[in-house]
């Protein structure tokens, strides 16, 4: 027979000996209050009253008649064999707390207590993350559906049948070793980063990736250079760590630097997604690369390359990347696996260049625990007996295929409602709409019909011309892009003021 938990563990509970109220009227008060307040929910159990009284200090009679008093209120309940339970009936019967009683007319409330000056400000400004349902067209969302999960919990079975320590216990708050060396290894060979271990640190993701980079490089205050539109995660941390963004316009080549040179010369940082970018879809041109080097060289700023899903590339070979050609030490790069892999892993890294690596070293160490040790350690064989690159390589293939479904069911279906630029690498692409279509509309029109069709304003720090949609297609089948396609032409149709004589707003 399987042993029975203790129960809740209630050390928090202070009783005293000698006061006016008995310590069984006390116990019984307490744990009344941590039932009606919340603390312990309908169907927690409570522990057996010789449990309770000897972790308290108490004799068994005293916890037995509280627990009484409990049951004749029917706060709690009994059940033969299993112990003292939160009553059920409390589910979603728990009365609210009551306002503090007031000394006066002119007394004071409690206060809400005060954001900080960063937040405060932030709050004004970050904008919602996109939604991560997955249901046609939702972007950043891989196929989980393809992923060789037989293949993972073998992986994972056989190192949870390691050492205790190794699984249980604090890891290397920069990583775990192997795992930083595979990184390097991979971003050597299908990259083209010249990198060492000990540049790699490993994060959850690469939202703590940004939000660890403005906390060590940047002041309040800071300017940063930034696309617009462009990535909303970063966007929010860098907010939220007080830098003023500087929204920079994207066009065929990417980030204007020559908008950012004339706007912000003294910028501190710039942030990029030159191999696909967020949410446009396109490449940054070798010579706007170059260009933002030189920039941010002048200027003592460093740039984040967001590589966030550069691994997928379709047709001609992709340019390299801009950490790649960095001689003068200024890129920090960013790499995730949500997309690669499955975002639940929470799994990113950031490529340190050597001036910096110290100082992050000291950083990470004295203020983050780092990624459980176990699960770095599956990701890291993943890697080394080859099984990522494969996985990449039949992605690519996959993700291909479903680009290319969507462009010629769009071609057949949404021709002058819709215009679908094509992809040359990443997870999503655009849709351009015609004059007098409203993208917001659009959206919300599509979402009720449960299609995910981001407007492009969506990602804008500040009001931009284009307008359109942001169409994801690596998480839905080629046979549900083309059902999503049929749905988002009938959605158009509706809203066409062409089709009904009458302009749309």
């Amino acid at each position: 027979m399987v042993k029975r938990a203790a129960g809740a563990l209630l050390l928090s509970l202070e009783l005293e000996p000698g006061a006016e109220k008995s310590v069984g009227t006390q116990l019984y008060i307490a744990l009344r209050d941590l039932i009606l307040t919340g603390s312990l929910a309908p169907g927690d159990r409570l522990p057996a009253t010789r449990t309770l009284a000897g972790e308290l200090g108490i004799s068994r009679t005293t916890a037995v008649v509280a627990f009484e008093r409990l049951r004749a209120e029917d706060l709690t309940e009994s059940r033969v064999g299993a112990g003292t339970f939160v009553s059920r009936l409390l589910d979603g019967n728990r009365p609210t707390p009551a306002i503090p009683p007031t000394d006066g007319p002119t007394a004071q409330r409690p206060r809400t207590p005060r954001l900080s000056r960063a937040i405060a400000r932030a709050s004004a400004l970050i904008s919602e993350r996109l939604p991560h349902e997955a249901r046609c067209f939702t972007t950043a969302l891989p196929d989980f559906n393809a992923f060789p999960m037989a293949l993972w919990a073998r992986l994972t079975a056989k190192h949870w049948r390691g050492r205790r320590e190794n699984i249980m216990g604090y890891g290397d708050p920069l990583g775990y070793l192997p795992l930083r060396r595979a990184i390097a290894s991979h971003l050597r060979t299908a990259r083209n980063i010249a990198c060492e271990t000990e540049q790699v640190i490993v994060v959850c993701g690469a939202q703590q990736a940004f939000d660890l980079i403005g906390s060590v490089l940047l002041d309040p205050g800071d300017k940063v250079w930034f696309e617009n539109p462009g990535a909303i995660g970063a966007r929010n941390s860098l907010i939220a760590g007080g830098a003023t963004l500087v929204p920079l316009p994207v066009d065929a080549d990417g980030l204007v630097v020559a908008d950012g040179l004339r706007r912000a010369p003294d910028f501190r940082l710039a942030f990029v997604t030159p191999m696909h970018q967020q949410p446009l879809g396109v490449t940054m041109s070798l010579e706007r690369r170059l260009a933002l080097l030189r920039a941010a060289q002048v200027a003592g700023a460093v740039v984040i390359e967001d590589d966030y899903d550069g691994e997928f590339h379709y047709g001609k070979r992709p340019l390299p990347t801009l950490k790649s050609i960095d001689t003068s030490g200024v890129v920090l790069y960013v790499g995730t696996f949500s997309k690669t892999l499955f975002p639940a892993l929470r799994l990113g890294f950031i490529v340190v260049p050597p001036p910096l690596v110290d100082v992050f070293d000291n950083v990470v160490s004295a203020f983050l625990q780092g990624v459980p040790g176990n699960l770095q350690a599956v990701l890291a064989e993943f890697i080394e007996q080859g099984h990522f690159a494969t996985h990449v390589r039949r992605m690519r293939r996959i993700y291909s295929e479903r680009h290319q479904a969507l462009q010629r069911a769009a071609a057949t279906r949404l021709e002058g409602l819709l215009d679908i630029v094509p992809a040359d690498s990443g997870l999503h692409t655009i849709g351009r709409l015609p004059s007098g279509l409203c993208e917001h509309a659009v959206s919300h029109a599509a979402a009720e019909r449960r299609i995910t069709a981001a407007p492009i304003g969506r990602f804008a720090v500040s009001p931009i011309p284009a307008k359109g949609l942001v169409l994801g297609f690596s998480g839905t089948t080629p046979d549900e892009i083309v059902a999503g396609v049929e749905t988002l032409g009938e959605v158009l149709e509706d809203l066409s003021p062409h089709l009904h004589g009458k302009e749309t707003h």
